[in-house]
């Protein structure tokens, strides 16, 4: 790793990569201790939710991150939204993503975490708590589910290909994705709104979503897929095409040829505007 892909030891002396194990299974064991219980809830907005466990798990991990890397920030969706992650290292977290699953009984969602420099993910982990399941990559180093490396998809066309979509909280950009499934449904094996960005997104790393695409991210939900796909030998990029950044709102991500297919039939249209 060069000096912008390595922030060193933690002052435990762990590295970087074991700092980002220990908050997802951290936050994941708190989030567990929760799951399936009665919940106070607090309401964002329509369908936008933050549960006590969200706040606990995020309280915790930032409260490791402080002591094994105090100088570094953290950008974190319930308490430090609004952190500027553009220069040197930053931790990005979702406690809980998902949190409607969660709120509910099912069983998809997950911790995300992600080392940044410079707004560039270096190292991420998505963990799937109820299944034991973390898909992990660093820059230059693969991509993982646990022990094993994983691939992103090589279907050759949306049409041989199982989609992954979702709606988010903005009505027009959902509204817009409903159009884009109508679109596309027949000229396709199935599509699926899995309702966890971040977890589709490890999904489409390892080819369990030939694709995977959204028109309402925030970083914290995007941060480690950017990096998973990729190292997966998948492709990203945002709805127009450019290259995908950590502020990125709409993007598209999964295999080559899918989504080189995706981009020239169906990304090119008025629901892929105001990336």
């Amino acid at each position: 790793m060069t000096q912008h892909s390595d922030p060193g030891p933690a002052a435990s002396g762990a590295s970087a990569l074991d700092v980002a194990w220990r908050l997802v299974r951290e936050g994941g064991a708190i989030a567990l201790s929760h799951f399936r219980r009665e919940h106070d809830i607090t309401v964002k907005g329509r369908g936008n939710i933050v549960t006590e466990a969200d706040v606990a798990v995020e309280l915790r991990l930032k409260e490791i991150i402080d002591a094994e890397y105090p100088a570094h920030a953290i950008l974190s969706e319930e308490t430090a939204a609004d952190t500027d992650a553009s220069r040197g290292w930053t931790w990005v977290i979702d406690p809980i993503d998902g949190t409607k699953n969660y709120a509910i009984g099912i069983p998809t969602w997950c911790v995300n975490v992600a080392l940044c420099h410079d707004a560039q993910p270096v190292l991420g982990i998505t963990y799937d708590a109820v299944h034991d399941e973390g898909f992990w990559a660093t820059l230059g180093g693969g991509a993982h589910l646990n022990g094993t490396a994983i691939r992103a998809s090589t279907r050759p066309d949306v049409a041989s290909s199982v989609i992954g979509v979702d709606l988010g909280y903005d009505d027009a950009r959902g509204s817009a994705q409903i159009a884009l499934m109508a679109r596309i449904y027949p000229n396709v094996q199935s599509i699926r709104i899995m309702g966890s960005a971040a977890l589709a997104f490890a999904y489409a790393a390892a080819g369990r979503l030939d694709l995977f695409t959204h028109l309402n991210v925030a970083p914290w939900d995007i941060a480690v897929g950017m990096l998973l796909v990729p190292e997966a030998g998948g492709v990203t990029s945002d709805r127009a095409g450019g290259p995908m950044r950590l502020t990125s709102r709409a993007f598209a991500a999964g295999g080559r040829a899918v989504h080189a297919d995706f981009m020239a039939r169906y990304a090119p249209a008025e629901e892929a505007r105001g990336d």
